[in-house]
């Protein structure tokens, strides 16, 4: 395909992971030489990408879906090898069955873990301790891992400056729209004054709580979305839990870990954590919404609930909290299923909308995007090398 006169191979709005690690493949796995990537805040991965639990599942947590269970065990091998440096290995995981109100019990829980091929060990006595046991059924030893998300955002500028991909930060995609020919337009404002509109061949909207926010010809997505406000809080936990993450449940229960971007760990509780929500509709702005709230924190409740769990957590002490849009597919709110969303847009050829549940789901979009035809052979499976050195090769 021709790349238009003065104009790009791709552009990639959302400068979060996934946007950033789909401009490096684009690059340098699909042979594409002229790559921008568009994003709002004044640098890469700053909001959803950093504000959450900072977990790399493992399987553990989706014991109602085997599919996504299942590819998270397959993803965190990858993406442990892949960014190493990024990755917090050294602290105990344990997970523990509620006795009341859990929507598995012990021994399904473990059942569910040798079905997915996921390690688990009956807990040690003395970390058993921890838990009140008139409220926990059985407590489990597990491998599950946390990120350091400001690693990643030093990895993802040094990979996109060594795949020669052009990164505008302080911008936002207004519109996208049918250029002429078999191209499209990118619309592109920087704070109040509209740039120079963009043409090229492809773009991917990876703009995740923004992405039916984008007007012009961009249809939105196929799939109904949902939005969340949702608040990961930052404790101080007792120095018998620095070197612990625990997780209760499988129902309005609760998960601290450590969170290494900020020396602390998160909390995030099932019922204290989602603020409030609304159907994702277009001209409602998510970002806009999560500005105009009051962010009154919710973690003396879920302090309270935890301790009940957890009495050694008494001594914990907040320090902030993160707040964020959470962006979820309807259709999998009962499930608690995590695929990514993956769309082309017939009436807008080129034009792709991508979404991921959770940060190891970037290797299910390269999957997809392997199979794409972008001016190049169809059916090639690429290797898939980005960490350390911010390389994609085929």
């Amino acid at each position: 395909m021709t790349t238009p006169e003065n104009g790009r191979d791709a552009v990639v709005i959302g400068g979060g992971f996934y946007g950033t690690t789909i401009a490096a493949y684009l690059a340098k796995a699909r042979g594409m030489k002229r790559v921008t990537l568009i994003e709002r805040e004044g640098s890469l991965l700053q909001r959803a990408s950093f504000n959450n639990q900072a977990r790399i599942h493992n399987g553990y947590h989706y014991p109602r879906s085997f599919t996504t269970a299942y590819r998270s065990r397959i993803n965190l091998r990858k993406f442990v090898f892949e960014w190493p440096d990024a990755v917090k290995r050294d602290f105990t995981k344990l997970y523990a069955i509620a006795r009341h109100n859990s929507r598995v019990t012990a021994r399904q829980f473990e059942r569910f873990c040798h079905e997915i091929g996921a390690n688990i060990w009956p807990a040690p006595p003395a970390l058993r301790a921890l838990f009140e046991p008139r409220l926990i059924e059985d407590v489990f030893l597990v491998e599950e891992y946390a990120f350091d998300a400001s690693r990643l955002a030093a990895w993802a500028g040094n990979a996109l400056d060594e795949c020669g991909v052009q990164v505008r930060t302080g911008a936002r995609v207004t519109e996208v729209v049918r250029g002429t020919g078999s191209a499209l337009t990118v619309a592109v404002q920087h704070g109040d004054a509209a740039c120079e509109p963009i043409p090229c061949n492809y773009v991917f909207n990876c703009t995740y709580s923004g992405l039916n926010q984008i007007g012009g010809d961009y249809p939105g997505t196929q799939t109904q979305l949902k939005q969340e406000i949702a608040e990961i809080a930052l404790i101080d936990v007792p120095s018998r839990f620095r070197d612990l993450g625990v997780t209760v449940m499988d129902g309005p229960f609760f998960s601290t870990m450590p969170f290494p971007a900020r020396g602390l760990h998160s909390l995030s509780h099932v019922r204290y954590t989602p603020h409030l929500n609304w159907s994702d509709v277009a001209g409602t702005d998510p970002y806009e919404r999560l500005g105009a709230y009051a962010r009154e924190s919710r973690v003396e409740r879920m302090l309270r609930d935890v301790v009940r769990y957890v009495p050694t957590l008494a001594g914990a002490r907040h320090v902030e909290s993160l707040f964020e849009v959470k962006t979820v597919l309807v259709k999998n709110e009962l499930d608690d299923a995590r695929p990514i969303l993956f769309e082309k847009h017939p009436q807008l050829p080129g034009c792709f909308s991508v979404l991921g549940g959770k940060i190891d789901n970037i290797y299910d979009v390269l999957e997809k995007l392997d199979a794409e035809q972008f001016g190049d052979a169809t059916g090639q499976h690429y290797r898939h090398s980005l960490g350390e050195t911010g390389v994609v090769y085929g």
